[in-house]
C-alpha cells in the first residue's frame, strides 16, 4: 500500500520545510542523473533555496549554461 498523495500548500514550519526541501532536491537531482543517462538527453537543473543557495546539474560540461524564460535565452556567467 502506497503513502498516499500529498497535498501541495506550503509547510507552515520552517525546520520541517528545510528537511522537505534537502529530501526533495536531492531525489530531482536523482531524477535528472536518471533521465539524462536512460534517454541519453543533455539535462541542466538549477534551484535556487528560499536562502538563495543556488543547487545545480549538468550531464553536460558546458560553459554557457542558459536558462530560457519563454523565448528568451539569457547566458550565465560565473
Amino acid at each position: 500500500m502506497g503513502k498516499g498523495r500529498v497535498q501541495l500548500k506550503r509547510i507552515e514550519n520552517m525546520i520541517s520545510r528545510q528537511v522537505t526541501f534537502s529530501k526533495r532536491i536531492s531525489g530531482l537531482l536523482k531524477k535528472a542523473h536518471e533521465i539524462s543517462v536512460l534517454c541519453d538527453a543533455e539535462v541542466a537543473l538549477i534551484i535556487f533555496s528560499t536562502k538563495g543557495k543556488l543547487f545545480e546539474y549538468s550531464i553536460d560540461s558546458r560553459e554557457d549554461i542558459m536558462v530560457g524564460s519563454r523565448n528568451e535565452l539569457i547566458p550565465i556567467e560565473d
